[in-house]
């Protein structure tokens, strides 16, 4: 007997549920396919006719234009300038680094010293004297050679209104105190010394004290800042290179740094005074560094600082050493394309790797480069450089991250990330020609060198920019 299609649901299955599934079921279910398929169709029409309908009837200016690039060109270039301001210093430091790529620096700091209090003009003797440090850093700690200090009097007069450089001129008039032995030191923490000093301190206490008229303060006449300038402070490192940093900056509690003088009265009293580096009125002072580049035992000794040269790295030291110079040509070409008309900036982030090998003395490259870097650029009408606004967005945060700017070590991808919407925006805003489409990247506090990925490399620094166009 032929099945008539009435009779499919009737057909022979062990399955009890497709016993009762007729066709006009299924036809229902491929019906329900079928008309979701058309409205998800009719509905991508109507979106693209809502998008297009009129628009010959408005002006072209009525329309924005999202867009994304991530392919402009972008240079690196590693730049070095010997002779950098250095007076109000936040932190100074003290001895000498070594590097196989970067090669020798060595550090040194100039500052006057303040006595605490008036001085009582009793007749006095002096008893001793010693010198109090608050070390925040050090390198080579852990190390078992011998480091001295060198203390010599400056022979010109510093001002805290006047500008000082890495390089300024140093005259020294014959007062010093040599070979003064640090002490053991641990590198991962702070280290409050005492270092006794010389003949127990009484030459440089009766040095201090020479004329008792002259231990006062007053800024429309000589005082003690005309009669005793100052003090030049360096290190002699021992047969392995050392160095470490202290704050000059009062830190609204206490003093940390200072040299205390012990004298007793005709009557038998004692009495001590301070003469303080980190004093709450603020002395001048200034940081020195030298970097010498010949010492390298790796890499090209620098020798392509401050030329065109395109390199697959570039390098960042700290100290006021050699850093890095990102140029965007590919950015100058979209400001000077008139046909793009208004631009505003919707994401703008450099994107910079970091050249790393993990070795035996520094197998993490969170504990080997420094943990965040700055951008700033160069006025060109006054030559000053400044942060770009980025880096200053939200600060001071409680813990001054600088969240919204970034710049901070991704150990895990390897790179820093700068985000920087408002420099570029100011760049293509700007019709004075005073900036340009030029970076510096550098280091704030601190001692770790970095290298850098660059132009030609196999991870070169990438520049993400997506804008709309008005």
């Amino acid at each position: 007997m032929p099945i008539m299609i009435f009779m499919t649901r009737y057909y022979n299955s062990p399955i009890h549920p497709r016993r009762i599934v007729s066709v006009p079921n299924n036809l229902f279910t491929i019906f329900l396919l079928s008309l979701s398929v058309m409205l998800a169709v009719f509905a991508g029409s109507c979106k693209k006719e809502v998008l297009t309908s009129g628009g010959d009837i408005l002006p072209s200016g009525d329309f924005v234009t999202l867009s994304s690039i991530d392919t402009l060109s972008v240079f690196s270039y590693t730049r070095y300038t010997d002779s950098t301001r250095t007076d109000k210093p936040s932190f100074s430091y003290l001895g000498q680094l070594s590097d196989p790529y970067f090669g020798t620096t060595t550090a040194g700091f100039v500052s006057q010293i303040r006595l605490n209090s008036k001085w009582d003009p009793r007749p006095f003797t002096v008893d001793s004297m010693k010198l109090v440090l608050h070390v925040l850093s050090n390198s080579g700690a852990a190390s078992d050679a011998v480091h001295t200090l060198n203390i010599s009097e400056i022979d010109d007069q510093i001002f805290t209104d006047s500008a000082y450089y890495s390089i300024s001129p140093i005259r020294t008039n014959g007062f010093k105190m040599n070979n003064i032995v640090l002490p053991a030191m641990r590198s991962d923490t702070i280290n409050n010394i005492e270092l006794p000093l010389p003949g127990n301190g009484v030459e440089l206490g009766q040095w201090l004290t020479r004329d008792t008229t002259m231990l006062f303060y007053n800024n429309n006449k000589p005082d003690f800042r005309s009669y005793f300038k100052g003090f030049y402070f360096q290190l002699t490192p021992g047969s392995d290179p050392f160095m470490f940093s202290l704050s000059l900056v009062y830190n609204l509690t206490t003093y940390y740094n200072y040299f205390v003088l012990f004298i007793h009265y005709d009557d038998g009293t004692n009495q001590q005074y301070s003469f303080i580096l980190d004093a709450k009125n603020l002395n001048a002072a200034f940081n020195v560094y030298k970097h010498d580049y010949t010492t390298a035992t790796l890499g090209d000794k620098m020798e392509h600082r401050n030329t065109s040269y395109i390199d697959t790295l570039s390098y960042l030291q700290s100290l006021n050493g050699v850093y890095t110079k990102v140029t965007l040509p590919g950015l100058e070409k979209i400001k000077k394309d008139a046909l793009l008309g208004k631009i505003a900036v919707n994401k703008a982030r450099l994107v910079v790797p970091v050249h790393f090998t993990p070795t035996g003395t520094t197998p993490y490259i969170s504990t080997s480069v420094p943990s965040q870097l700055v951008l700033r650029y160069q006025a060109v009408s006054t030559g000053i450089k400044y942060p770009v606004t980025d880096y200053l967005l939200g600060y001071p945060t409680p813990d001054q991250t600088h969240n919204f700017f970034d710049g901070k070590l991704d150990s895990i991808a390897k790179v820093y990330n700068f985000n920087i919407p408002a420099f570029i925006q100011s760049y293509l805003d700007d019709a004075t020609g005073d900036v340009k489409p030029e970076l510096e990247i550098y280091q704030g506090p601190g001692t770790r060198d970095v290298i850098l990925e660059a132009n030609k490399s196999k991870t070169p620094v990438k520049f993400e920019f997506t804008y709309t166009k008005f």
